[in-house]
């Protein structure tokens, strides 16, 4: 199979530099993804989250939200030579470049404005563009997955941030979402939207993935759903192993068509990972077993890169 370059929808390495004191620039720190292994592995393009941990919300959520930005900027101007922000459509031509990992810039969590639309603005003139609007609790734009009890949609700020998002050219994420919020955002958005990393409620009912309406209508919406290597998400229980992927990536291409997925690590941001799954620079197994699962070279380089591309594509300005 020729080579493929492959874009991951969400990674939380970013945290581990933040609150661990790793340097996410060599190997020998332990970890999930650093730049070697992940240039090893081919990866083109990673999506680096700022995620807003429990204990600063909500009164420090928008500060540490800040924090974590300039993190990621500084962590990409500090290996210049290595990584490259990509801010707009254009900077999409430069993937795959063979001496650099692109990284898009996303906030976990829409608490980072607070109640004040107009920081959607000022996040976005600091590089973000892919944002989650919930973590997995309510805040001022709606409600995460465990609060679904509520049945809520969108709050009416919710509704002006999905607007907004989409005159800026932002990537709404709806991964941490409640399935009515998620109704919602399709309702509003009149460009594609992603779940950057979830996985297929069919396989393994956890509210944080997607049942078989939701991947449908990703798919009329011209989105993606980037699946997640967390062993919660891809099996009840047992081993889970990266046949496991394959299985969650097989059953979304058959029900939403294999332009709809993608990978969604959530590298460093899970305590486990699926056999012989362990850390970036495993990829190229996983796409060696999507050979073998019957995958064509033409399917395999839009699961691996060229869904997500296409959809920022649409999205960026």
């Amino acid at each position: 199979m020729d080579k493929c370059f492959i874009v991951d929808g969400h990674c939380d390495s970013i945290g581990h530099l933040s609150n661990q004191g790793r340097s996410v620039s060599v190997p020998n720190e332990g970890g999930h993804w650093d730049i070697p292994r992940a240039k090893s592995a081919d990866i083109s393009l990673q999506f680096m989250a700022a995620f807003i941990e429990t204990k600063f919300k909500p009164l420090m959520a928008t500060i540490r939200g800040f924090e974590l930005i300039e993190t990621i900027r500084d962590f990409v101007e500090d290996n210049s030579d290595q990584l490259f922000l990509v801010e707009k459509k254009s900077d999409l031509s430069r993937i795959p470049d063979p001496t650099k990992i692109g990284v898009l810039l996303s906030v976990e969590g829409g608490e980072i404005v607070g109640e004040n639309l107009f920081l959607l603005d000022i996040i976005y003139r600091l590089g973000v563009r892919s944002l989650g609007l919930t973590w997995n609790h309510r805040n001022a734009l709606g409600d995460g997955v465990w609060e679904h009890e509520t049945k809520s949609r969108l709050t009416k700020l919710g509704q002006e941030a999905v607007q907004r998002m989409n005159q800026l050219g932002m990537l709404i994420d709806v991964s941490h979402l409640n399935e009515n919020g998620f109704w919602h955002v399709l309702e509003l958005s009149k460009y594609p939207i992603a779940a950057t990393h979830s996985c297929a409620y069919s396989l393994c009912p956890n509210p944080r993935n997607l049942t078989d309406d939701q991947l449908r209508a990703l798919a009329k919406n011209k989105g993606i759903v980037g699946v997640n290597f967390y062993p919660g998400f891809l099996k009840e229980s047992g081993p889970v192993t990266r046949k496991d992927v394959v299985r969650h990536i097989s059953y979304i291409a058959d029900i939403a068509g294999v332009e709809t997925v993608g990978f969604g690590s959530d590298f460093d941001g899970i305590d486990e990972t699926p056999d012989g799954l362990e850390n970036v620079s495993d990829f190229s197994y996983l796409l060696d077993d999507l050979t073998k699962a019957g995958f064509t070279s033409k399917e395999i380089k839009q699961i691996s890169g060229r869904n997500f591309m296409r959809v920022l594509s649409d999205v960026l300005k």
